[in-house]
């Protein structure tokens, strides 16, 4: 595109030249060319009539690549210095019939008709807007009524409470379908819900109004900032400070809505998937993609102003001391949520302010009672946590090292105001936020252990002060993320870590208690590391089993003896002990079901430790070899980590409930503890015994979430353990409703080459199931190109298993009707499908060629005859036929008689070779059958089936009875007889 452009800005100069350019490139389809001619020509051209031809012309080009906002634009821009150009109206009526807008594209095609009746189709085009608006008008009119009844309650405050409450609720699914929801705002119902939100006391109605503005707010732009304007960012920041959780997500919900409606992001998410596979997108859809991508680019600039305030003010209060803890989180929430680079880039964008600053604040926080100070801000369990996973997502953001050059440089600011402060305070409040750091953006973290401040630590943990210890234990439990940090900490903080242990606080107890965990279990799987001596691992882990099953312990400590856990668990002889520890194993499932976001770690990585569900490097056996030969270390794994104990500690963590617990900790925004989460489900269903359970205490339903959002890795894990849960469980149970859908998009992301064979022949196993369900999951898969492409590439692979479940997987699809009428166009699927029949290499692949055959010639005539494009056909058919399986002898009789039951050629065609001697074997056969005591009830079905064929032959008078045949051939003169007429011929006309 970009030297097509080149080419008309270089040798054309004239607008009019450069119109007649363009003209000759759109008709030869080439569309690039024609945009940059008509857009170059637009630049330079001075006179109204050109540039009004030329706005014209280039709408015409958008609106063949379906870029419909910019055919809107540009035709308006044209109707501005050309009144009622038919042309422009024309156009600009398709693109408004397009986005849904069918009043606009109605009155536009009216006037079209008006001031030329002669354009061709106009008529007819004219009928189907009308009828299309004067439904719309119905509906419109019997939803004004609802509204304007429920409004009438709701804003009635001397109204009966429990009407009041219902009318807020219905006003609720008014507003979700995009009919109501205009009625809703057009009746002037937002200023009325910002008036009555300053005095309503009624918690539910307050919810349901909250509600209702974040359903008006989505997916439209100018309501949103209506909402906006009339609202004001008080409003949603009085409405968020409280503890409520349902009002705090009901809040976040608009703020978020009117933040994605002002930047469009309906124009990026429709291309979320086909992003992910750029290599299968069409050209249009590239040429498409770009547009929309600019058309986004464009609308962000234009609500800068809006974006930005909303920014701005989210950071700001991130800090104010008047919130609400959870207020606070959701705030935090938010910033993480928007931040990334293709989205609205926050991460950039907040290094223009004090935001990091900001933030940094609120990472420093100490969440005691025993330490409160002046400027002390409210915060929860999960403050730190969530404000440390935002820092990690905000680095990762910065995609360059210029970038992250600038946000350590704002890191480093905040550490250098707190250590140039001679008080106690901002010591204690560095040493916590570079701990926040390193916990979730260890990248950041290390930035800040600049000379001094590990020295300033150490310092701080020899004190005698309860405060300065308790901070400074955890930054030393940090800061010995890799080993070459483990190995400065053994040399110089070990004793301080054993003397802190001998504590009487058991805060302080418990954290060195981690400490000396994380030191020890430096050595991570490998059997051979060991860093402290033998037995050392297992008397810690009794100090922190010690911690988490006493009751009368508070969550903190129990939450800190899980993360010492997650270290020891490293360790197979503590793993195999603590799993036979069924009070330590309640008691951590118990922790992790309290959903908090700062146990998620200490939880989750214990149970992946004991799952092994980590990733494990395959060694190379000439690798080894090497390696032996050059001395170097060797990870050993022990016996206790063999496959048998890792199965008997899946299984028996799965029977005491952990999917409780990873469900309740799902809710954590970091996409690496949601992957951490996804491997322990999948290890769990791998046991087939286990899935119902997983089912039963809502894994399913967080697997499904988890698979469309999340690390690549996460993301594939969760599609295998949801794959496996389809497999065996019952779908309708596994996946009720609309689930039964959504899951079909995180599965089919198996179907791909990169993936492990073991999860193709699951994920493929998985859809067969699936569509065996109902029609509405058989279309999501036929109307999912990557899926059904997918699956018809398997059913030639060349593993055995992984082909027959494509296979049958795509026999299950054969009940729709998408499939037959896909199977009916010009293409060689029932090809394929016949040549199936007759493949000897195996019985069940045969056995679902021929249902699937059966299933495609019962619902159409066409297909029936498309059995006849492969020239193996007969011998086919009559491999089905013969078959020993009387199942696939019975599909194979079907299909026969539902291409004789079509007649002409197609049954002529069937018995013009050996197939009735077949059928009329298998009626003798069957017949014979029936002397048995116990007749073979699938032989006479096969039986009723044949003869029904032949029956219909004889109709046909493709075969005539014995009778007939001596009948005709008495009657017939002596020398009209032919010699083949005196005997059947081979294949029988006569039965």
């Amino acid at each position: 595109m970009g030297q097509q452009k080149k080419s008309c800005s270089l040798e054309l100069t004239d607008p009019v030249l450069l119109k007649e350019a363009g003209n000759e490139a759109y008709k030869k389809e080439n569309l690039d060319e024609a945009l940059a001619c008509y857009t170059k020509g637009l630049e330079i051209s001075s006179a109204d009539l050109d540039k009004a031809v030329l706005l014209k012309n280039r709408a015409a080009v958008y609106l063949k690549t379906k870029n419909y906002e910019q055919v809107v634009k540009d035709c308006s821009a044209a109707l501005e210095i050309s009144t009622n150009d038919p042309k422009a109206l024309f156009r600009r009526s398709q693109a408004q019939e397009a986005l849904g807008n069918i009043e606009q594209a109605y009155a536009d095609a009216k006037l079209v008709h008006k001031i030329d009746p002669k354009t061709p189709g106009m008529e007819a085009i004219l009928l189907r807007l009308h009828s299309q608006v004067q439904s719309k008008i119905n509906t419109m009119s019997t939803t004004k009524n609802k509204v304007e009844t429920m409004s009438n309650l709701v804003f009635d405050v001397e109204a009966d409470t429990e009407k009041r409450e219902k009318a807020a609720d219905n006003m609720i699914v008014l507003s979700k379908e995009n009919a109501g929801a205009e009625c809703v705002y057009n009746q002037d119902v937002v200023p009325k819900i910002v008036k009555i939100m300053k005095v309503e006391k009624n918690q539910k109605i307050r919810l349901s109004l909250v509600r209702v503005l974040g359903f008006l707010a989505k997916s439209k732009m100018e309501r949103a900032k209506a909402i906006l304007k009339e609202a004001g960012s008080p409003f949603f920041l009085n409405a968020l400070n409280t503890k409520d959780e349902d009002s705090i997500t009901a809040v976040t919900y608009v703020i978020q809505a009117i933040l994605d409606s002002l930047s469009r992001l309906d124009l990026s998410e429709k291309w979320k998937d086909k992003r992910k596979e750029k290599k299968r997108m069409t050209v249009e859809e590239r040429k498409n993609m770009r547009a929309d991508e600019e058309a986004r680019a464009e609308i962000i600039k234009e609500n800068k102003l809006e974006l930005t305030s909303i920014m701005n003010t989210i950071c700001f209060n991130t800090t104010s001391r008047t919130i609400t803890g959870e207020a606070r989180d959701a705030l935090v929430n938010l910033i993480m949520k928007n931040c990334q680079y293709d989205q609205l880039n926050w991460a950039e964008h907040m290094l223009e302010t004090d935001s990091y600053q900001r933030l940094m604040e609120v990472a420093s926080e100490l969440n005691t009672e025993e330490y409160k100070y002046e400027s002390n801000m409210e915060i929860t369990d999960s403050t730190k946590t969530i404000t440390g996973v935002t820092f990690g997502l905000l680095y990762e953001q910065m995609y360059d090292d210029g970038r992250r050059a600038r946000l350590t440089a704002e890191i480093d600011k905040f550490t250098q105001e707190m250590l140039m402060d001679p008080g106690l305070e901002s010591k204690v409040r560095l040493v916590s936020a570079i701990t926040t750091l390193l916990q979730n953006a260890p990248d950041l973290g290390n930035s800040q252990l600049k000379e001094g401040v590990l020295q300033m630590m150490l310092v701080m943990a020899r004190s005698e002060e309860y405060i300065q210890q308790l901070v400074a234990s955890e930054a030393i439990i940090a800061a010995a993320n890799k080993k070459k940090d483990a190995t400065a900490i053994v040399v110089q903080g070990l004793d301080i870590l054993k003397t802190l242990y001998k504590s009487k606080n058991d805060h302080i107890k418990v954290r060195a208690l981690v400490g000396l965990c994380k030191l020890g279990a430096s050595g991570g799987h490998d059997a051979s590391l060991r860093p402290f001596a033998d037995g050392s691992s297992t008397k810690l882990a009794e100090a922190c089993r010690r911690f988490l099953i006493n009751p009368g312990k508070d969550d903190d400590l129990r939450r800190w003896a899980a993360e010492g856990l997650s270290f020891l668990t490293l360790d197979a002889e503590v793993k195999e002990r603590l799993i036979e520890d069924e009070a330590a194993i309640k008691a951590l499932i118990e922790l992790g079901k309290t959903g908090k976001q700062n146990v998620a770690y200490g939880v989750v990585s214990t149970l992946v430790n004991l799952t092994n569900s980590y990733d494990k490097q395959e060694i190379n056996p000439e690798m080894l070899e090497l390696a032996k030969f050059a001395k170097h270390h060797i990870p050993e794994d022990h016996e206790l980590d063999d496959q048998d104990f890792v199965d008997k500690r899946i299984y028996t963590l799965g029977q005491f409930g952990i999917t409780s617990a990873l469900v309740a900790l799902s809710k954590t925004e970091s996409k690496n503890m949601k992957e951490l989460i996804c491997r322990v489900l999948c290890a769990v269903c791998n046991h087939q015994e286990l899935r119902g359970l997983v089912v039963q205490q809502g894994g399913s339903k967080v697997l499904v979430q988890m698979a469309l959002d999340g690390t690549d890795k996460g993301m594939r894990t969760a599609a295998q353990a949801l794959s496996r849960i389809a497999i065996t469980q019952d779908p309708a149970i596994a996946f009720p409703g609309q689930r039964s859908c959504d899951v079909i998009r995180p599965i089919c992301q198996l179907l791909d080459v990169e993936c492990e064979s073991l999860e193709n022949f699951e994920a493929l196993m998985a859809l067969g199931n699936l569509a065996s369900l109902n029609e509405s999951v058989r279309s999501r898969i036929l109307k999912d190109s990557n899926a059904i492409q997918g699956i018809e590439n398997y059913m030639f692979e060349e593993h055995l298993l992984i082909r027959r479940a494509a296979v049958q997987c795509w026999t299950n699809l054969c009940v729709s009707d998408l499939q037959v009428k896909r199977c009916e166009g010009k293409n060689d699927k029932v090809k394929y499908c016949v040549l199936m029949c007759g493949d000897d290499s195996d019985p069940q692949v045969v056995k679902a060629a021929a249902g699937a055959l059966a299933m495609l010639t019962e619902a159409s005539a066409k297909v029936c005859e498309k059995v006849f494009d492969s020239k193996q056909w007969e011998d086919c058919l009559l491999s089905v036929l013969a078959n020993e399986d009387y199942d696939v002898t019975l599909r194979g009789v079907v299909i026969i008689n539902n291409m004789v039951q079509v007649g002409g050629t197609v049954a002529n065609n069937i018995f013009e070779t050996q197939i009735m001697d077949v059928l009329q074997a298998l009626v003798l056969k069957a017949n014979l059958d029936l002397g048995n005591a116990q007749p073979h009830s699938t032989l006479q079905k096969i039986k009723t089936i044949c003869e029904k064929s032949l029956k219909k032959a004889h109709e046909l008078g493709l075969i005539r009875t014995t009778a007939e045949a001596v009948k005709a051939e008495e009657e017939a003169p002596e020398e009209t007889i032919e010699p083949w007429m005196k005997a059947p011929a081979p294949g029988g006309n006569k039965s």
